[in-house]
């Protein structure tokens, strides 16, 4: 029903004949709806559709409360927060309630004796999606008033009795009353604090310090935890671990694709009018195979993971250099090269933690996986066998020397000095743009000194290859 035909009463929402359902058989129905259709569970996620996504709807046609287990960076949060899509667009509520509740159902005292003195003509409020959701990063401060309630002094200082119900001022759990709430990190939450957990978990209801109240919430509980301190720490208590109907383990991208669509679409992007970028493939793939191999490295701390942010990150990093060169040429076209890649030190310097190591060997460690990404990229993309006129021409005694200041004309005028090379450069596909036959003609060359088939000689900030 549209906005301005919903009920606006008690009375009316009765005539109307709606239903109201828990926030769990609503989820499982709006599932149910998804899967028939045909439709994704989530937009933006990649890589999880054969791993995560099904357990996932196994998780809510069940109606189970789900903590997510992964390393960081592996979207659990976005997934979390993209289950309110399984909400209905709009639920009743009472007007005015602290926690969102059926009409037909009141839970708290005073909305039930609002009910016995307004009867019908009780006012009914819609909410959307977007305020049945509630989240909270577990950190040592937290109490169980945060989460759960405790008693207001403000309202016994009004008169009020500490046996009066109407004393309690509740937590974020309690107002999220037919919602989903999220509490990330959960090992982090003191133990103290987990038990608090408990009831909520299972008899879905709120236990304030003394008070005599059953109030059932109607709460999907959903957690984020890493895998190191689940296991291994084991500061989850087993109580609350068993309360949890399903535990799904998430993963970092396991192919080049996966990791480069997530790439493209979470770094952060401007409109320059002045500037066209392009980013050849092959560039792309090396961004991405930096981060696969850091996962691999015994150099890393594998424990800590290497998160899909370090991808994005040095994405980003790679295109502002390439921005900054373009800007200084006075060249319109953007196009990273292989010179660029320095400059993704620094930043994937602060996303990955080492293994014990001497005082500056971290910077060499990540040239290693910047050479053996570019290596890897070039082999899928080159034989070095069919390189060869290009490798003879460069023991007859050329030297070619490159930049990430050089102006693209100076990589065409390259290019066609040596005979053969055009053709090895049209496999990329650049076109006829000097920026991206610059980046090619940088590509093939370190492929060819990585491969041990060209010398490479560092001048100053230039790089110069020779036979």
């Amino acid at each position: 029903m549209t906005s301005e035909h919903r009920p606006r009463t008690l009375g009316e929402l009765r005539q109307s004949g709606y239903k109201v359902q828990s926030v769990k058989e609503e989820m499982r129905r709006n599932l149910i709806a998804r899967i028939r259709e045909g439709r994704p569970l989530f937009d933006g996620i990649f890589g999880y559709e054969e791993s995560v996504v099904p357990q996932l709807e196994n998780a809510i046609l069940s109606g189970q409360d789900i903590i997510f287990l992964g390393e960081r960076g592996q979207a659990k949060s976005r997934m979390i927060r993209g289950l309110t899509a399984l909400l209905d667009d709009a639920i009743p509520v009472i007007a005015g309630s602290e926690l969102n509740e059926n009409p037909y159902e009141p839970i708290t005292r005073a909305s039930r004796t609002r009910i016995e003195q307004e009867g019908d003509n009780l006012e009914v409020d819609w909410i959307g999606r977007d305020r049945r959701y509630g989240e909270k990063l577990a950190t040592p401060d937290i109490t169980i008033a945060d989460l759960i309630g405790e008693v207001d002094p403000i309202k016994v200082a009004e008169g009020r009795y500490l046996s009066d119900e109407l004393t309690i001022h509740y937590g974020l759990i309690a107002r999220t009353n037919r919602g989903i709430f999220c509490i990330n990190e959960l090992p982090d939450l003191a133990e103290r604090i987990q038990v608090g957990l408990l009831n909520i978990m299972e008899e879905r209801d709120v236990q304030i310090r003394g008070y005599h109240i059953r109030m059932p919430l109607d709460v999907l509980v959903v957690a984020s935890a890493n895998p190191e301190d689940y296991t291994n720490r084991g500061r989850i208590i087993t109580p609350l671990k068993d309360r949890y109907g399903a535990q799904i383990r998430t993963h970092y991208p396991r192919n080049v694709e996966h990791e480069i669509g997530i790439m493209e679409q979470e770094h952060s992007s401007f409109q320059d009018t002045d500037y066209e970028v392009h980013v050849p493939a092959y560039m792309k793939e090396i961004v991405a195979e930096i981060t696969r191999l850091a996962r691999r490295s015994p150099d890393v701390n594998q424990r800590s993971g290497v998160s899909v942010r370090a991808s994005i990150a040095d994405y980003e990093s790679l295109l502002a250099n390439a921005l900054r060169r373009a800007i200084r040429l006075h060249e319109r076209d953007v196009v990273p090269r292989i010179s660029d890649l320095p400059y993704v030190i620094p930043t994937i310097s602060g996303k990955v933690e080492f293994e014990t190591v001497e005082d500056g060997k971290e910077e060499q460690i990540i040239e290693k996986l910047i050479q053996g990404a570019v290596v890897a990229v070039f082999n899928r993309y080159f034989n070095v066998v069919d390189l060869e006129d290009v490798v003879t021409r460069f023991k007859a005694g050329l030297n070619a020397e490159v930049s990430d200041t050089m102006p693209s004309e100076g990589y065409v005028k390259l290019m066609h000095s040596i005979d053969g090379f055009n053709r090895s450069v049209a496999k990329l596909d650049p076109g006829e743009q000097p920026a991206q036959i610059a980046s090619a003609v940088e590509f093939i060359l370190e492929g060819l000194h990585l491969n041990k088939r060209l010398n490479k000689d560092r001048v100053g900030g230039k790089a110069q290859y020779r036979g």
